[in-house]
């Protein structure tokens, strides 16, 4: 087993990696269950993974009950956040317990939300069960919902207790899935890790093809490198932890365009934005066009999209940039942008143009 710790002081936890760790969960939760049941949030296409954790937990003495949402971004809603406080409330869940997200990165922030403001905060497990939350948002603490306004408005920083990650079951996983997941793996390298991309570019068709060493490798350097920016920035107010959105302003753009659906996966969007964030860069005379391309092929070459005609977007500039103005950070009028000066060298602009980042878009191939 991999152990990684997030180090936050009095909000510190573990990260586990194991493949097969599902099959022996019960043992790592017996201790932190300390004697209280342990219910289980999931969603509907995760039946066979719920089989095997409730075993596991019935094997080691823990109680649950199983809440089964249903699948896709449209559960991190308001709608859906209030069916699940008031099943947890049913359930009498105490403060001092705490609730298992068994999932992607829906179930993770939607569970994650409705512990943080649950009795004014309660505990919680994340086992995340695809390759996008296992690298990134099932750690960290960042927890939210969505609304008609944009992505991710309405959250809270709550960190978990505890992480478990099994490798194995991404073998469950949908191509579709495990490409998107995959792009936030290639999103370490291009922060500030150059070997890191290099190690992406001869193994990332290795991991996307079910190679388990390969799997093994990303998911632990991708965590030990979310750890180490977390400590540093937990709540993003020094910058650092900025860098993690790297084309995720671009990204999130797309996918309100595309109504936060599974028309673009988030993955799919992180991948289109880190593409067009490259490529905004190279417009202005940031970056190297070499670099650019470089990033952009090797999305293509593991089938994802690297730009608005690959990610099936079509909507021109000034519609794209009204969809950033509804970001989350934006503050004072103006909106943090990731650029970069190459890979591994990525930084936050707070002075970027967004009519200039609206010519750019409008300037790029749709079809």
């Amino acid at each position: 087993m991999t152990t990684i710790p997030v180090s936050l002081g009095a909000r510190s936890y573990d990260v586990r990696i194991e493949p097969g760790l599902l099959h022996r969960a019960g043992e790592a939760l017996r201790a932190v269950a300390g004697g209280r049941p342990m219910p289980i949030v999931t969603d509907e296409n995760l039946t066979t993974h719920l089989d095997t954790l409730v075993a596991s937990l019935d094997a080691s003495g823990i109680a649950t009950e199983a809440i089964v949402l249903p699948a896709g971004e449209s559960s991190k809603s308001w709608a859906t956040l209030e069916t699940l406080t008031d099943r947890l409330l049913e359930l009498e869940v105490e403060r001092g317990d705490h609730v298992i997200a068994l999932g992607g990165g829906v179930i993770g922030d939607l569970v994650g939300f409705a512990a943080a403001i649950l009795k004014r905060g309660c505990n919680f497990i994340q086992i995340p069960t695809t390759l996008l939350a296992q690298v990134d948002s099932s750690v960290g603490g960042k927890t939210a919902i969505n609304t008609r306004a944009g992505k991710n408005l309405i959250g809270a920083f709550h960190q978990p207790s505890l992480v478990l990650i099994d490798p194995e079951t991404l073998d469950t996983l949908p191509a579709r899935d495990l490409r998107a997941g995959y792009a936030e793996v290639v999103k370490y390298g291009l922060i500030d890790d150059p070997e890191f991309f290099e190690w992406c570019e001869a193994n990332g068709a290795k991991l996307l093809a079910g190679d388990m060493a390969a799997r093994e490798y990303a998911i632990a350097h991708s965590v030990a490198a979310k750890a180490r920016i977390v400590a540093e920035d937990e709540r993003e107010t020094t910058g650092k932890r900025a860098l993690l959105n790297l084309g995720h302003t671009f990204g999130h753009a797309l996918e309100a365009e595309a109504g936060f659906s599974d028309r673009l996966l988030h993955g799919e969007g992180v991948a289109a934005g880190m593409a067009l964030a490259f490529g905004f860069s190279v417009s202005q005379g940031i970056c190297s066009g070499q670099d650019s391309e470089r990033v952009a092929g090797h999305l293509r070459a593991t089938g994802l999209p690297d730009g608005l005609a690959t990610a099936g977007i079509g909507a021109d500039g000034t519609t794209l940039v009204g969809h950033m103005k509804h970001d989350k950070k934006m503050a004072a009028g103006t909106l943090p942008f990731l650029l970069a000066r190459g890979i591994g060298q990525t930084y936050v602009d707070r002075s970027v143009d967004l009519d200039a980042v609206a010519a750019f878009l409008d300037a790029q191939p749709r079809r």
